[in-house]
């Protein structure tokens, strides 16, 4: 009888068990169904937010594209639709309106002011599964960045490798690689920035020296490019995590997704040099109120140019000799028209706008020297096609806004002697010169077998420097191959001088820029948002196709910008 009982007791126990185990069981097919809508849903709402990303994508490429290619914000604003991820993707963009002058608050060009134009990007992306529909909305900027913030700014490779100690202060970029080295010591205070590699020793020939080169990091000190007994630099298979750890972000090359900054050419992207030659939609011939082609001089008046060349000429403005004197780098006599600034002002025949163009094609190697600016009027830009001689202290007093542009520029010394320009070096004493003026120039690029002088010798000299001082405060832009004035650079026909050399701090106000300084451009995404929309309908999406007003050749203070940026 108590194995009967038994017997029942144990049938109870089993037929709850599985009861139990029913219920688990169906609890856990509920639960699995409920994960897979989950996941389901997961899937739908990923494929709906990367089709939306990829209209966004597309809207940002059409607008750079355009403004890359033609220098000017597209007639019609980018939109359409795509089919992506099974889904239908419906993307629209809106101008926001005129541009604005502000600072940059994003990346590595944080603290530079910058004229800033916006577009709203608004992207749908409509799934047929379970309706799935996603919105990404993207603000997306465009901004000219006035390239004389920068204390260094080289289109092409840029080596600095100073002998005695150096301390550069403001930023340094180099759209293409950067050679870092120092004989004693090399300082650089501020962001160091590479479309390429950012590298130690040198690029070309020569050895390489051991000085110590610094950077100053996020937290305000110097940080050491030394690794343990070699150097941290860009082949550095930790490069990435070391260099952010180092300088806080400070120093980024293309491994950071550092991007070139391009000056905006019209339909020639890259080709720099149209800047100061002569004829076409970029040079700054058309800046100009005051151009001088082929020795003939022209005042813009109204609507009209106004032939001046004889009234010049006669208040010894301009004049021209053949032969003038000779560049003993080039090897070549110098076909020279002069400008002389002090009768410029003294007669009111300054620009009206502040720019000055000058081009020649007379003689074997024409040229432009500049004499008598101590002292300038008011601010000031001269370009030119040819090299340019700037003979003495310039800006010195009364220090304006000012630049100067050409294929090479030399400085010559207060007490340069055209008569003395053949003779050896010995006769050719330099004395302590003054320069203030923003610098945008060429060089002749490092070969295997010659260097390039560097950014220590971007400035062309021509005399005995020894204990004297080059003073000079700017910005120095290398942004072309000197075509012109296009021998090596060697150390046989100077010497160097000490280089007292600094970065203007004034370039940071926008109002004291020189005359039409040109920009480069920045693309950048400056704000996003995402919004699932359960029961959004596509057509709602309003759109604009409004032309932007950003006028490609406009920049901030004084007029100034050619509208690259």
């Amino acid at each position: 009888k108590n194995i009967k009982n038994n017997n029942g007791f144990a049938t109870l126990i089993t037929i709850a068990m599985v009861g139990m185990l029913t219920i688990i069981g169906l609890a856990s097919m509920s639960t699995s169904d409920t994960e897979v809508q989950i996941a389901g849903n997961e899937l739908q709402e990923m494929k709906s937010f990367f089709a939306a990303e990829a209209g966004v994508e597309m809207a940002a490429a059409e607008l750079q594209a355009e403004f890359e290619e033609t220098g000017a914000p597209p007639i019609y604003m980018p939109m359409g639709v795509l089919e992506v991820n099974a889904c239908e993707v419906t993307y629209v963009t809106s101008d926001n309106g005129f541009p604005i002058q502000k600072v940059l608050t994003l990346g590595s060009l944080t603290g530079l002011h910058a004229l800033v134009k916006s577009y709203s990007v608004n992207s749908v992306a409509s799934s047929p599964f379970e309706n799935a529909r996603l919105l990404l909305e993207l603000t997306f900027e465009t901004a000219l960045v006035p390239i004389f913030q920068f204390a260094v700014f080289y289109d092409n490779d840029l080596e600095i490798a100073p002998g005695p100690s150096m301390t550069l202060a403001g930023r340094v970029h180099s759209n293409g690689d950067i050679w870092l080295q120092s004989g004693n010591s090399l300082d650089i205070n501020s962001y160091v920035t590479s479309g390429g590699q950012i590298r130690h020793g040198r690029k070309g020939p020569g050895s390489v020296s051991t000085g110590d080169v610094r950077i100053r990091d996020a937290n305000g000190n110097f940080a050491s490019m030394k690794d343990g007994s070699g150097w941290l630099e860009n082949p550095d298979g930790h490069w990435y995590d070391s260099s952010v750890s180092r300088w806080g972000g400070r120093v980024r090359d293309v491994a950071h997704g550092q991007v070139q900054l391009n000056v905006p050419i019209n339909g020639t992207a890259g080709n720099n040099h149209r800047l100061i030659e002569p004829g076409n939609a970029d040079s700054y011939e058309l800046k100009s109120t005051l151009k001088i082609i082929d020795n003939q001089a022209s005042v813009y008046i109204g609507s009209n140019w106004v032939d001046v060349t004889s009234d010049m000429a006669a208040l010894g403005i301009i004049s021209y000799v053949s032969n003038k004197f000779t560049d003993l780098r080039e090897g070549r006599n110098v076909d020279c028209l002069e400008l002389n600034l002090d009768k410029l002002y003294a007669n009111s025949y300054q620009p009206a706008n502040g720019v000055i163009y000058i081009s020649s094609t007379i003689g074997d190697f024409p040229a432009v020297r500049l004499n008598g600016g101590s002292q300038l009027g008011e601010p000031l830009t001269i370009a030119s096609a040819n090299p340019v001689y700037v003979n003495g202290d310039f800006n010195s007093i009364n220090k304006q806004p000012s630049s100067i542009m050409g294929d090479a520029i030399t400085f010559l010394s207060n007490s340069w002697d055209d008569a003395n320009s053949t003779k050896s070096k010995s006769n050719r004493i330099a004395s302590n010169t003054t320069v203030n003026a923003c610098i945008m120039t060429g060089n002749v690029e490092t070969t295997s077998s010659d260097y390039s002088g560097g950014f220590e010798n971007l400035p062309r000299f021509l005399e005995k420097w020894s204990g004297k001082t080059f003073t000079w405060t700017g910005s120095m832009v290398n942004l072309w191959t000197s075509s012109q004035a296009n021998s090596s650079w060697d150390g046989s026909y100077y010497s160097p001088p000490n280089r007292d050399w600094s970065f203007d701090e004034d370039l940071k106000n926008p109002n004291k820029l020189p005359p039409q300084s040109p920009s480069v451009r920045i693309f950048q995404r400056s704000g996003w948002n995402q919004k699932e929309l359960s029961n959004f309908r596509v057509e709602n999406v309003g759109h604009s196709n409004g032309n932007s007003n950003s006028g490609g050749n406009g920049n901030s203070g004084n007029g100034n910008g050619n509208g690259n940026g």
